[in-house]
């Protein structure tokens, strides 16, 4: 599109007609308020995961909806969807990019098949209220100023922040429900029901190692026998591993030391075979949790996982056990079998108490912050070199959510641009330290920005040229002594073609005049089609054109016929309950 631009540019240096736009138009593009709004709200997004905030909203959602694809879209799309019905809706969908990137790892679902959904209900909750898009924002002004050419009896009353509710309401439920009844059919990827996180690391360690395990957790009640002992005792007993233990609401360990004792109320996260922890279970009372609750966060694969290291040449472990060493508590690692000379050795038999040799593999269970250090460690050689070790931030929650607080205070009681509201907040995360310059120019999607930053020139020509006005004049001109509604739905066809080329702020601004005068000649309401027009421009989802699908365009790995195929039906959607829900309300 910008290549378009430069050729137009090019003619009309050698004489052709005058361009459609001009220079400085043709790359303003990286400097509208949209492009740098959507800069701002990626680091701001980045600063608030860098501190672990979206992981947790992440381990909330997954614990009220599961691991299943069709529960875990309702969940998030509803959330994003009501947030943006009071933010701008590319920043609900870039604060939860995150968020779903992390949903995303630990349930084993495709990006690509919870991004959509969740950038198409962004969209939709902006018609929920009078403030969740910019058409809608400027719906009333534009009102009034048309009110100024009419008669008296004929002038409009805007309309309240909630006038709309029902019909955003109803335009979100359809959209959820679209995703969650022909998802499967549509989104582009394989669908998936349910994927335990590590599944594929657990067929690994299976296939090479012949190690059959699976997390559960357990309460122990104040009746077991297990109050008092010690976690060692537990391991002897059960041939298993406690990696996770949680005592009280502030002591929670990843692969505890062996000599911490259980109490009354303590939960276990227990790695295992399964049949032997159900058997263990079984025998002390107790209930598996199949889905992790507790340590949901903790034991994720995104924080934790099975790991190979060596026992190289010249370690200072050589000749000493497990147990002599104090592993976990000294390196953060469990030891779950030892491979040599052929030969898998587990728990059974008494691996933790065999003198490590040279050439040993070691099959253990940690964070991997842990691992991180232990890969500087000489005494041991990583064999699993690929594993996520990002540096959290936690102690920088507090600057995160006061750099978000302003932000989000500007936008809602000032008059602050929102790209300035933004990149305040964005600026303040790096002053503050919660990100620093190279992560935050990491955190911005440069493709999605550039794809943005083009088709804005595009739309301006098509405005500025009198191609989209002559569109409207032709299409409306053929339309008389037709049936109001006939006319009320080619206006939404309008509007809904128009967002696809063009801004839909210059949508709206370009169709709602018209809208209006054609509602007057037809007898029909005028403030009730120049609502149609505001709510008909959010109907882009046939292209990636609008701001949240290009944002979501690079993460999610679409191609342009997916946005067609998934798009399509949910235009043809979005137009029957609007249409409907209008005439049913007004």
């Amino acid at each position: 599109m910008v290549l378009l631009g430069l050729i137009s540019q090019f003619g009309y240096l050698i004489g052709l007609p005058e361009p459609l736009v001009t220079g400085r138009e043709l790359f303003g593009g990286f400097s509208s308020n949209a492009v740098m709004s959507i800069i701002a709200v990626m680091i701001v997004g980045a600063g608030l995961d860098k501190t672990g905030l979206m992981s947790r909203v992440a381990t909330f959602i997954i614990r009220v909806a599961g691991h299943t694809e069709a529960r875990v879209i309702p969940a998030i799309s509803s959330t994003v969807g009501v947030i943006s019905s009071f933010m701008q809706n590319v920043g609900a969908a870039a604060l939860f990019l995150p968020v779903v990137g992390r949903i995303s790892a630990r349930t084993g679902l495709p990006m690509s098949r919870l991004l959509m959904p969740m950038g198409f209900c962004a969209i939709l909750g902006g018609t929920i209220t009078m403030v969740g898009s910019s058409p809608l924002i400027l719906l009333n002004d534009l009102m009034l100023a048309s009110n100024k050419a009419l008669p008296p009896d004929q002038q409009m009353q805007t309309w309240s922040l909630f006038a709309v509710t029902p019909i955003g309401l109803a335009l979100l439920a359809t959209g959820i429900a679209y995703f969650v009844f022909a998802g499967r059919y549509v989104l582009p990827g394989k669908a998936t029901e349910s994927v335990t996180s590590g599944a594929s690391a657990m067929d690994y360690f299976q296939k090479l190692y012949g190690l059959d395990y699976a997390v559960y957790e357990t309460v122990i009640p104040a009746s077991s026998a297990l109050v008092g002992k010690v976690i060692d005792d537990i391991e002897r007993l059960g041939r298993l591993r406690v990696i996770a233990i949680m005592r009280g609401s502030d002591d929670l360990r990843i692969d505890p030391a062996r000599d911490v004792q259980i109490i009354s109320g303590s939960v276990l996260g227990l790695l295992g075979a399964p049949e032997r922890l159900r058997e263990f279970a079984a025998a002390n009372g107790l209930q598996l949790r199949e889905q992790l609750e507790t340590f949901a966060e903790q034991l994720s694969s995104a924080k934790a996982g099975i790991a190979e290291v060596v026992i190289p040449p010249g370690s200072e472990l050589i000749g000493k056990s497990a147990r002599d060493v104090w592993m976990r508590k000294k390196y953060g690692i469990s030891l779950m079998a030892l491979h040599r000379g052929g030969k898998t050795l587990r728990e059974g038999d008494g691996v933790r108490d065999l003198p490590l040799q040279s050439g040993d593999a070691l099959v253990v269970h940690t964070s991997w912050e842990a691992l991180a250090h232990l890969k500087q460690d000489k005494n041991f050689v990583l064999i699993t070199t690929e594993f996520p070790h990002e540096e959290l931030r936690p102690n920088k929650v507090n600057a995160a959510l006061l750099c978000f607080g302003v932000a989000l205070g500007l936008i809602l009681f000032t008059k602050t641009m929102l790209s300035i509201s933004l990149m305040t907040g964005a600026i303040g995360m790096i002053l503050l330290r919660v990100l620093k310059v190279e992560e935050a120019y990491r955190a911005v999607s440069w493709k999605s920005v550039f794809l943005l930053a083009s088709l804005i020139p595009l739309g301006l020509a098509v405005e500025t040229s009198g191609t989209a006005k002559w569109i409207a004049e032709q299409t409306l001109l053929y339309l008389g002594g037709t049936p109001i509604w006939v006319i009320q739905l080619a206006i939404a066809v309008l509007a809904t073609c128009f967002t696809l080329v063009m801004s839909n702020v210059g949508a709206t601004v370009l169709l709602v005049p018209l809208a209006v005068n054609i509602a007057i000649g037809a007898g029909a309401d005028p403030a009730v089609f120049a609502l149609t027009v505001a709510l008909a421009t959010s109907n882009s989802f046939f292209l990636p054109t609008h701001q949240v699908n290009a944002l979501l365009m690079g993460p999610g790995g679409y191609h342009v016929a997916d946005y067609m195929r998934a798009g399509g039906i949910m235009t043809i959607l979005f137009l029957s309950v609007l249409m409907v829900m209008l005439n049913v309300i007004f």
